[in-house]
């Protein structure tokens, strides 16, 4: 098994094109063994493509992949020994049980029916199945089927595991379930490659996040280095009348020393601070000059979601030059 000082996967100068679309131009990314990376990216950024190479099923037209201590160009064989991958859509089939989906699994990874039997308990009793084993599938709610799904990816137990949005379409409950067997997983040594559109996902999850855009990795780092390139701190201000938003958003632009954003739904103004006390202080003098009563005044630090936008948008900027 590797350790968190080894990278578990290692992607330099990739690039894979279809027909005149560049899917992947330069692309990087280094994962420490035992820890969870999010890829994050808007739609067509090139994630499901990075994935697929990163999992032998595609061939990256240049640059260098590894996964596992292995060459996926060379030994993809090896690769695919080392890896489990579980996709946005659940493979198990819904007439069969829980156990006997992973009995087939098994078998199909060339256990004996004994070792498969044996592995199908284990995995569910793992992720809380094991009461649910011998019921058929379509009974199962969608964070059940998830579940199962993950641990169907497990059946060989590998080091490296991908997991394509895995809660995509679940409620808050399936995704708790899964976030919980996710760090099951870490906490026994699993590196995971996680993509996903929820971006809270990322941030409870991930060690480390990647963003991708146009085929390349655009920003890496934790979920707090990532917010700090935003500025720090914001300052929010809530009124209670539409009338009063343009004062507020004057007095937190001056007290913040920076543009303040509107939203006039939520009847709420903020901008980012570098000094929390002092523009708290200066946006409270000011409003109470303007006579404007605030409903609301916090400091917050930037959400992910900011930051994946502010990036996605300057890069988009920059391609449109």
């Amino acid at each position: 098994m590797m350790t968190s000082d080894d990278a578990a996967i290692i992607a330099e100068g990739v690039d894979k094109r279809f027909g005149d679309h560049d899917a992947l131009s330069g692309f990087g990314l280094r994962v420490p063994g035992g820890t969870v990376c999010g890829l994050l990216g808007p739609n067509g950024a090139g994630k499901t493509t990075a994935v697929r190479i990163l999992s032998t099923l595609l061939r990256a037209d240049r640059g260098r992949v590894e996964v596992a201590g292995f060459d996926a160009a060379r030994e993809p064989a090896q690769v695919r020994r080392n890896i489990g991958l579980v996709g946005q859509y659940a493979a198990v089939d819904e007439v069969l049980s829980g156990h006997e989906n992973l009995v087939m699994f098994g078998r199909l990874h060339h256990l004996t029916m004994r070792a498969a039997r044996t592995r199908a308990d284990e995995l569910l009793e793992r992720f809380g199945l094991d009461d649910a084993g011998d019921r058929p599938v379509d009974g199962y709610s969608g964070g059940m089927r998830r579940r199962l799904d993950l641990a169907a990816g497990l059946i060989v137990a590998p080091p490296v595991l991908f997991l394509d949005e895995p809660t995509a379409g679940l409620d808050p409950r399936g995704r708790s379930e899964m976030w919980q067997a996710v760090r099951s997983l870490v906490g026994s040594g699993v590196t995971v490659l996680l993509t996903t559109q929820y971006l809270e996902e990322a941030d409870e999850l991930a060690d480390h996040i990647a963003v991708i855009d146009h085929g390349r990795t655009i920003a890496e780092g934790t979920a707090r280095e990532l917010k700090r390139r935003l500025g720090g701190d914001r300052v929010e201000v809530v009124v209670h009348r539409h009338n009063d938003l343009v004062l507020a958003g004057e007095a937190l632009t001056a007290a913040a020393g920076a543009p303040a954003d509107v939203d006039p739904d939520a009847l709420r103004v903020s901008a980012p601070s570098s000094d929390r006390v002092r523009t708290l202080t200066a946006v409270a003098a000011a409003l109470s000059a303007a006579q404007i009563t605030a409903a609301d005044i916090a400091v917050r630090e930037p959400t992910l979601d900011e930051v994946f936008l502010d990036l996605t948008s300057h890069r988009d900027r920059e391609t449109t030059r």
